[in-house]
């Protein structure tokens, strides 16, 4: 009998073979929640220039020395610059210029006083009539309320890594320093493989002796949510010529990476693991952990192929702890499992493999505390339905008492 392999040994080899794929470019609109493949270097100074942070008037800051509400400063305005125009001219002493926020500060003007610092009643908006002169009522330090050119982003800099993902704030600069399309990692498509003659679509009746494909679906879920592109095929018959049929038709797809689920275990029928083995180079591994412990992994026609167990909680399991990493390797997405140390409720079990249990989270004025989900077995898909994580009872321990302190896998964060 083939020895249990170590489910850490079986990651690291599995990360090993990973590629990250190339790159592509698409549009900023569609670049959200991608990788990016390349530093990305700003052409221009982010602002562009030096602008307004306030509605106001912009000034010479040393006229503005000594004013106060009892002892104003008075300056003649000279201009009236709004926002997306470009000033002409040059403030001199003793005069202001009516600014906008975000409008380009004029030549010569060295700090900007808001409006309620001064005697402009700008409740008309911007479409009050310019003021001959305005009265200042307190003193400005240099560059006071002003941005200046490149203060955000300097022309040259780099503003994202390769590797980054875009998200809402990403999108924001990448529009500001004029980026309309952005080079991304490409997506992986993954084909999805089901097969056995009691399987049936969603869309089917029920049947005696049928169960629906739920690890489709589920797979589908699960890779579209590690950032891949799901491909589900039609379900095989348990026949060699439509399991076939299948491989070869995920093959046409071109896809960067298959994942099977069922037919891996040692009693399961040759079927599968003949067409497996006819089109590729795969190893059937006995891993020790629990659920999940037997897997498929290999290459057909020299693309990553994981074949998953069919319950579904070991499919959902085995995809958490060893596909999920190597989905995140190929679509250059970085990976880093969130975990939580939790206080158990009550005693847990095991059978001596590393047990990945199913648990509620809570917390109350203390640790977390992790709570069975009930029922442990590998074809509850209730159990996961239920769960915020995955307690990971470590190799060699049967018993886990009262209060004992686990890791557990997050797999959505409770609303505590």
């Amino acid at each position: 009998m083939q020895p249990l392999l170590n489910v850490d040994t079986a990651l690291a080899d599995i990360l090993a073979d990973m590629k990250t794929l190339p790159a592509e470019a698409v549009s900023l609109p569609e670049a959200h929640n991608r990788v990016i493949a390349e530093d990305i270097v700003s052409p221009i100074d982010l602002p562009p220039f030096d602008n307004s942070a306030m509605d106001g008037y912009a000034v010479l800051f040393e006229d503005s020395v000594g004013a106060s509400p009892s002892n104003p400063v008075s300056l003649s305005v000279s201009m009236d610059i709004m926002a997306g125009s470009a000033p002409d001219g040059q403030l001199q002493t003793g005069q202001a210029a009516r600014i906008m926020t975000g409008a380009p500060i004029p030549a010569g003007a060295t700090a900007v006083i808001p409006v309620e610092d001064s005697d402009d009643d700008w409740s008309k908006g911007e479409d009050s009539p310019l003021p001959a002169e305005v009265r200042l009522y307190r003193s400005l330090a240099p560059g006071e309320n002003i941005r200046s050119a490149g203060e955000n982003v300097a022309a040259g800099a780099t503003v994202m890594a390769a590797g980054a993902i875009i998200g809402p704030a990403e999108i924001g600069m990448l529009a500001g320093i004029g980026c309309p399309r952005v080079d991304v990692i490409r997506r992986p498509k993954v084909a999805i493989l089901s097969s056995g003659d009691e399987l049936v679509d969603i869309y089917d009746e029920l049947t005696p002796g049928k169960i629906r494909d739920t690890n489709g679906y589920t797979l589908a879920s699960l890779i579209r949510g590690a950032g891949g592109i799901p491909i589900r095929l039609p379900i095989a018959k348990d026949t060699l010529d439509s399991i076939r049929a299948l491989y070869r038709r995920a093959l046409e797809i071109n896809p960067d990476l298959l994942i099977s689920t069922a037919g891996v275990s040692v009693g399961a029928a040759d079927l599968v693991k003949t067409v497996m083995n006819e089109l590729g180079d795969i190893d059937f591994w006995r891993i020790n952990m629990r659920p999940g412990k037997p897997l498929a992994y290999g290459t057909i026609s020299g693309l990553p192929f994981f074949g998953l167990p069919g319950n579904p909680v070991s499919t959902m399991v085995t995809f958490e702890v060893l596909v999920k990493p190597a989905l995140a390797k190929i679509a250059g997405r970085p990976f880093k499992r969130e975990t939580v140390k939790a206080t158990t409720a009550g005693p847990l079990r095991s059978d001596g493999r590393r047990s990945y249990n199913r648990v509620t989270l809570s917390q109350e004025n203390g640790p977390i505390m992790a709570q069975t989900t009930g029922i442990q077995s590998s074809g509850a898909l209730m159990s996961m339905v239920k769960a915020d994580g995955l307690a990971i009872i470590p190799e060699g321990m049967t018993e886990v008492p009262t209060g004992s302190e686990l890791n557990v896998i997050l797999l959505r964060r409770p609303d505590w």
